[in-house]
């Protein structure tokens, strides 16, 4: 059964429809609970071979059924697995350790001083966006969310304001009526921020899971999970979720 709530909490005849791009991840997550709030959302989420891919389904399904999402859509992509090329998706490219400079560098660099780390999926948010577009266009959904971030990011060429520019006039030119707008709420904000934000809008964060490597507790040191813990710590919280003990 694809819906996750009988009883959505965010149905209303009079409120306009969105499709959340819902990957179960603390940025994600927070784009989930603003849609929430202003619109009858509908969760997307794939599964495209990531290390992590069960864990992050879960975690995706849960958020959705904390904000009383009006369904659940789960898309199963087999493409990435196959072209690999992305540490996340290709068994043969290990997932690196954040180096200790890491996030204190430009966005348009990761730490290694590269200008787009080995966990970066090719062109992998097109796909993703395509789905949710042509989702929407069916719902009659004008919104498609997605939670990109630029600020803090690891330097993903997929995370820039241009790029969502870009694939905006793509939307225009089409589909049907071409008024599907494509919103990124959290593209300017730090991840500080983020986690203030989702505070602030009651995001279920303790549902969230942002690890690269690992299902069971975060590794801790890896891009993604250092991004996360420094933003929590600069927040003056705690991070909710388990991490493994350091090494």
């Amino acid at each position: 059964m694809r819906a996750v709530s009988s009883t959505p909490t965010n149905t209303h005849p009079s409120r306009i429809r969105s499709v959340v791009c819902l990957s179960g991840g603390m940025d994600s997550c927070v784009t989930a609970a603003l849609a929430a709030r202003d619109t009858e959302a509908f969760a997307i989420h794939f599964s495209y071979g990531q290390r992590t891919e069960s864990r992050e389904l879960a975690a995706a399904r849960g958020v959705a059924l904390q904000l009383g999402f009006r369904d659940f859509l789960h898309l199963r992509i087999d493409i990435f697995r196959h072209i690999g090329g992305s540490a996340l998706t290709d068994a043969k490219i290990s997932v690196p350790d954040a180096a200790p400079e890491f996030g204190h560098t430009p966005a348009s660099a990761n730490a290694s001083g590269e200008a787009i780390p080995v966990t970066y999926v090719p062109f992998r948010n097109a796909h993703f966006l395509s789905a949710a577009v042509s989702w929407a266009e069916v719902l009659g959904a004008t919104r498609v969310y997605i939670g990109a971030v630029e600020q803090d990011s690891s330097g993903y060429p997929d995370c820039r304001p241009a790029y969502y520019e870009a694939f905006q006039q793509l939307v225009r030119t089409g589909t049907r009526d071409g008024k599907i707008e494509i919103v990124t709420p959290l593209i300017a904000l730090s991840k500080a921020q983020i986690v203030r934000l989702g505070l602030e809008c009651n995001a279920p964060l303790d549902l969230t899971w942002s690890c690269y490597r690992e299902e069971q507790e975060a590794c801790g040191t890896c891009e993604s999970c250092v991004l996360r813990l420094r933003a929590f710590e600069s927040a003056g919280v705690k991070d909710p979720i388990v991490y493994a003990p350091p090494a």
